[in-house]
């Protein structure tokens, strides 16, 4: 075959434009892709600064109640701390530290404003707070500043590019080695609860109820090791051998955490039982194909799966194309409320990512009930004039401090279309409880 003058030069020219259509397709993804980074890495860094505000906020107004002998301004410093303690969650909730497990810090930001507004609750009774209850407001002050600090300290290491948001961040936005990774800055404040205070209060994260021994593994045979691991990777649905790392977990619900050599993947097992208290994978869900609808029977299915029974769907969420599912246990015609398991699922192919239930673990029993209730017609009437009733059912819903309450749950529309749950007590008719549904295309939630 003769190749002309003309065919020559396509054949010469072609590649090249070829190759010049794809080296500047190459360029475009990779400055995208590096925009993509400095954006999660500013967001990043503004949670950061957001946390470090909030502490910093949190040890103004906690030095602040060393000095108030009042109730009513002791109330008032509390409510602040309350909603300080919120933004700090919240920044903290944004922040890739989800695999160090900082039970100590949420503990810390937990309890401060609870702590508070019992204390507020005494002296509005006429009470004095004793000694040890200065103390302990002394030693939160002094821990909420230890936590402002290290935040401050972590800001600028991040501003200095002294600490890193992604492991292999530094060679994606061009440079020639990673800084340390972000995490070490907060296990450093973890680790530094040693004389942290027991407090002990009538409080929803009062240390009697966060030490609390569960219910469901009390009378439970312990179980070996080897048997533990199969059951951790038969829920995540992996081979024991990827779960190669093994570390004893202490405290209420002693047992074993099995990890992935890169701590990617990790699941904890009671020792009493060998029931999955919780696992995560935080693999990255990079598309949202599934409907929302699909992954609540993908939760719904994978319960069925682990042979829990008897559970119905409550609320759900969805963050960062991952959605977690609330269930509680259905108890006949009643809705346990403290009986708390969450599954998350991938919104790209339905992979289970995660499950906690520790709050079921906790508090699941066989319950009895008050024979004698209240008629709902006499609950009903406790309602608002300004609420429309659209479905009642029984609920046990837990008090603030050891107990539970049997209540209806009315569902309700205001005026403003939003939806409203009451809860009113099913013996003595008394209103307990409210709770507003925040309904968005992202989820279902009760505030």
């Amino acid at each position: 075959m003769r190749i002309t003058k003309r065919g020559l030069i396509r054949l010469t020219v072609l590649p090249l434009a070829a190759a010049a259509v794809l080296g500047v397709r190459t360029a475009q993804m990779t400055q995208a892709a590096q925009q993509s980074q400095r954006t999660v890495v500013n967001n990043y860094t503004r949670a950061v600064e957001e946390l470090a505000l909030s502490c910093e906020d949190l040890s103004s107004v906690l030095e602040k109640q060393l000095y108030a002998g009042s109730g009513k301004m002791q109330q008032s410093l509390a409510v602040e701390l309350y909603r300080q303690a919120g933004t700090a969650k919240a920044a903290l909730s944004q922040l890739p530290v989800a695999e160090l497990q900082l039970q100590n810090t949420y503990k810390f930001l937990s309890q401060v404003g609870n702590y508070s507004m019992s204390l507020s609750e005494k002296l509005n009774r006429g009470e004095s707070l004793s000694e040890e209850e200065y103390e302990n407001i002394r030693k939160l002050y002094d821990f909420s500043k230890g936590l402002k600090d290290k935040m401050w300290d972590l800001e600028g290491e991040i501003a200095a590019g002294e600490l890193s948001f992604q492991k292999g961040a530094a060679e994606l936005l061009g440079g020639t080695g990673d800084p340390p990774y972000v995490t070490e800055g907060f296990t450093d404040f973890e680790g530094n609860f040693d004389s942290y205070p027991k407090l002990i209060y009538d409080g929803p994260f009062s240390d009697n109820i966060l030490e609390r021994e569960p219910l469901m593994t009390k009378d439970e045979k312990p179980v070996e090791e080897a048997f533990a691991l199969n059951r951790a990777a038969g829920a995540m649905r992996v081979s024991p051998g990827e779960l190669s790392q093994t570390a004893e977990v202490g405290g209420t619900m002693p047992g074993w955490r099995f990890s992935s050599e890169d701590g990617g993947v990790f699941c904890e097992v009671a020792r009493d039982g060998g029931f999955i208290s919780y696992f995560l994978n935080m693999r990255t869900v990079d598309k949202r194909s599934l409907q929302n609808s699909a992954a609540v029977a993908k939760a719904e299915e994978f319960l069925g799966y682990l042979g829990i029974l008897s559970m119905g769907t409550t609320y759900f969420e969805v963050q960062n194309n991952v959605m977690t599912v609330n269930f509680c246990y259905l108890d006949n015609d009643r809705r346990i409320y403290p009986d708390l398991v969450k599954v998350s699922v991938a919104m790209d192919n339905g992979d289970i990512l995660g499950y906690d239930a520790r709050g079921f673990l906790v508090n699941h029993t066989e319950r009895t009930y008050p024979e004698e209730l209240c008629p709902p017609e006499k609950a009903e009437k406790a309602l608002s004039p300004r609420l429309r009733v659209k479905k009642r059912r029984l609920a046990v819903i837990p008090t603030d401090g050891l107990n539970e309450k049997l209540c209806y749950e009315f569902t309700c529309s205001a005026d403003s279309g939003r939806n409203v749950l009451i809860y009113i007590n099913a013996v003595t008719a008394e209103e307990e409880d409210i709770l507003i549904l925040s309904e968005t295309v992202n989820g279902i939630l009760a505030q």
